[in-house]
């Protein structure tokens, strides 16, 4: 602990002396916090104030963020930020402008052999709620006759974690047969489920199904990929994962742009399957 001595007059180094003197006479140990109860120590000399200082009190200096001076630097910065909003929000509303006429209710969805899911997570083995509202509006559509065949596309990238599985299950247990749902295990993103479904399991016409902040990227991507894409947006509460989700679509609508004007092969293609066409054969027996 350091002793910071301050005098009333001009006199300071006398009164520090002084000081010396009297802690010297009186023992006082270094470093005591905190200081000894009042009438346990003598008063020091008169006139003197006694500080303790301590380096591990002090507080820590922080950067200070400081805006330029110039009006004119000033002026660019503000003019760079908003560019950079721009060029952030040009592909969500493009992609918006493209779907907008063909995304709607379960209601509004016209009739097409085949659904398309896209994975949501899975939270302990199972769909997340999010995941579960896209297979209830999936399951409307095949009770009402609207779809024939439901192609659930999902990560399945590693052996503990299985979307496509746990789509089935679900699907299952809400009244769909096992025999009308086909499984895209390689669903790794939007862009390779839109691909996979059109290269791999053949599907031409079809209504995709996801949350509403979503669907759009969703029928653009798949329509870039040659698909007749219709999209059902599933309403949602505007809690924290909607707003999470929205903010996402953002930064992911620059990657979506990108893919739908190059045409990237998914991260794995493989051979193609008749998962769906055996499906819809199944069906019309």
């Amino acid at each position: 602990m350091g002793v910071l001595v301050r005098g009333k007059s001009g006199k300071a180094g006398e009164r520090r002396r002084a000081l010396g003197r009297w802690l010297t006479e009186h023992r006082w140990p270094a470093g005591s916090v905190p200081l000894p109860p009042a009438g346990s120590v003598p008063r020091p000399p008169g006139g003197l104030r006694l500080f303790a200082r301590s380096r591990r009190s002090r507080l820590p200096s922080w950067p200070v963020l400081r805006l330029p001076r110039t009006r004119r630097v000033q002026r660019r910065l503000v003019q760079g930020l908003m560019a950079a909003c721009v060029l952030a929000l040009v592909p969500a509303t493009w992609m918006r402008l493209e779907s907008g006429d063909r995304v709607g209710t379960t209601a509004e969805a016209p009739a097409r052999e085949v659904a398309v899911v896209f994975g949501a997570g899975l939270w302990k083995g199972r769909p997340t709620p999010y995941l579960a509202h896209r297979l209830d509006a999936a399951a409307e559509l095949y009770r009402t006759g609207k779809v024939k065949v439901v192609l659930v596309t999902g990560d399945n990238s590693r052996v503990e974690y299985d979307e496509p599985d746990a789509m089935r299950t679900y699907l299952t247990g809400r009244g769909v047969p096992d025999e009308r749902i086909v499984s895209d295990y390689a669903g790794f993103d939007s862009w390779d489920s839109c691909v996979r479904a059109k290269k791999i399991f053949g599907v031409d016409r079809a209504v995709l199904v996801s949350q509403g902040f979503h669907i759009h990227r969703a029928v653009t991507l798949c329509r870039s990929a040659g698909i007749d894409a219709y999209g059902v947006g599933v309403d949602e509460p505007r809690d924290t994962t909607w707003y999470y989700g929205g903010a996402r679509e953002l930064a992911a609508s620059g990657k979506a742009a990108l893919d739908a004007l190059l045409r990237p092969d998914p991260r794995f293609l493989g051979p193609e399957e008749q998962g769906v066409s055996e499906a819809l054969a199944a069906g019309a027996r």
